[in-house]
């Protein structure tokens, strides 16, 4: 039998551990493709809330704001209370309420009251409970009214129209991604704005002003 030298010894040792430095550039390249991979999640940029909102979050549970990321924002569903004469502040304790309840599942990310004035419920970079199977890509507004006919007051409908033009401008987006419930669901929600056709384009006139 042939008897190896010390250089070919030297040698295998190094072809044995070859695969190494192979291994750590792998390991280098994956780590490279998990940071670019388009599919990653992604939480999306979120505007400083102007001064005209007020500020009230909901605590995190699983029946009004479970903290599941909004990944992105292809539209705005506007919707109405369906409870006459209640004010922003009741239905936003009705949201915080669910928490220790757990009666259903129901939130928005803004509400709007009889006397314009706007709560935001839930974080921009969150869903809200509100748009069924469009929860997961857009913001939700509900507003209050004052009777059973959903008609808002002029109040309402200002601040609706300012809140409306602030989210498109923030997010690139144009009126025709501004909907109803109804468009989502077939639910009479916003009942005015379902009801009274009109109504509703003049709403997204009043967007372009």
């Amino acid at each position: 039998m042939p008897v190896e030298t010390p250089v070919r010894r030297r040698r295998q040792i190094r072809r044995r551990c070859s695969p190494i430095p192979c291994l750590a550039a792998l390991v280098l390249v994956l780590l490279a493709v998990k940071w670019i991979d388009p599919f990653a999640p992604r939480t999306i940029p979120v505007p400083d809330t102007p001064a005209w909102i007020t500020v009230e979050l909901l605590p995190l549970n699983e029946y009004s704001r479970p903290g599941t990321p909004l990944e992105k924002v292809n539209g705005i569903v506007v919707h109405y209370v369906g409870n006459p004469g209640t004010t922003a502040e009741q239905n936003h304790s009705y949201f915080e309420n669910l928490a220790q309840t757990g009666e259903t599942y129901a939130s928005s990310h803004f509400l709007v009251g009889l006397d314009g004035e706007i709560i935001q419920n839930v974080p921009l970079d969150e869903i809200a409970y509100c748009s069924n199977e469009r929860n997961d890509d857009t913001i939700s507004i509900e507003c209050c009214h004052p009777d059973d006919s959903g008609a808002f007051t002029q109040a309402t409908y200002d601040s609706l129209v300012r809140l409306t033009r602030w989210l498109m401008e923030e997010y690139g987006l144009e009126s025709g991604q501004v909907i109803r419930h109804y468009d989502v669901t077939g639910k009479i929600c916003p009942k005015s704005f379902v009801e009274h056709p009109e109504e509703w384009e003049q709403f997204l006139a009043d967007l372009s002003q």
